[in-house]
């Protein structure tokens, strides 16, 4: 422990900030593995939603980049088409995030490529419904807000407790990490628009787990975190007519555009390199703030 002594030219105000700095034990110096950050190069991932939009585009990220991936998507999907595209990094497993069993079977396979990294959850659905449509005195069906919920929520958190299972497995790499987890929610956990009861909903579920999940992790060495996407050329938006999606991307202060979901596989992997970030929400949305 450092010997503190007092210095006159040192302001009142200032002495708490002096004596507490000062007092500090000397912490350890990192190793150049960690201080560098984490190569993707061999890891092994799971993406769920893999197949199209965000999910498509951090499958190819990461394959690129030397990943092993499994794309974790419903059969109906044109996952196995998608697989043959991006190459024999990439192995296309069916199945339904909502399921324990298709969840460790999607599991199970990427063991069969090596030790699970990084699993980034990005499969997803949304509804426009209003809570009570009072021109047609229709009520929210609860069957529709509890598919939602069950997707987006249950299904994310199902396919997060047996991954971490699996990661806990691992030996820890540098600064003994063992994994780490990517969530997707949206802006609508901030500014849902009418109709988005039940998807403002899920996402905010998913915002807010975040941090507690992170906390429940820590002791394995997993990080946690969440990307809110704003507007993005997903297939969603993609069937909208030209001059709709144009004036979407208007709505942005900049870059005035829709975002490109090659951004998000982008913030996907610096998530995934830099190990301070961990229990938090990161808004990739140019500053856009959604109207009702």
């Amino acid at each position: 422990m450092a010997t503190v002594t007092r210095k006159e030219s040192i302001p009142v105000g200032e002495l708490d900030l002096f004596f507490t700095f000062t007092c500090l034990p000397r912490l350890p110096q990192l190793n150049s593995h960690a201080m560098a950050g984490i190569i993707l190069k061999g890891m092994v991932g799971l993406v769920t939603g893999g197949a199209s939009g965000l999910g498509k585009a951090t499958v190819q990220r990461l394959v690129r980049n030397g990943c092993k991936v499994v794309m974790f998507d419903l059969p109906s999907s044109e996952g196995q088409k998608v697989a043959s595209e991006v190459g024999g990094g990439c192995v296309f497993h069916p199945g339904d995030v909502t399921s324990p069993e298709d969840v460790t079977s999607a599991i199970d396979a990427a063991k069969n490529l090596g030790n699970l990294r990084v699993t980034v959850n990005c499969a997803g659905i949304g509804i426009a419904v209003k809570t009570y449509n009072n021109h047609k005195d229709r009520i929210h069906p609860l069957d529709e807000f509890q598919r939602v919920i069950d997707v987006n929520v249950c299904g994310t958190f199902n396919v997060i407790r047996f991954a971490a299972r699996e990661m806990a497995k691992n030996e820890p790499g540098p600064s003994d990490e063992r994994g780490v987890i990517i969530n997707t929610a949206s802006i609508a956990a901030y500014e849902g628009q009418i109709g988005q009861a039940a998807y403002g909903a899920s996402k905010g579920a998913i915002v807010s787990m975040t941090l507690p999940i992170a906390r429940d992790l820590a002791s394995c060495g997993i990080r946690v975190m969440t990307i809110a996407p704003g507007l993005f050329e997903t297939p969603l938006l993609g069937s909208l007519p030209e001059k709709v999606r144009t004036y979407l991307g208007k709505q942005a202060p900049f870059p005035t555009r829709l975002g490109d979901p090659a951004e998000y596989a982008h913030l996907v992997q610096t998530i995934v390199e830099n190990q301070m970030l961990n229990g938090s929400v990161i808004r990739l949305d140019a500053a856009i703030r959604m109207q009702p």
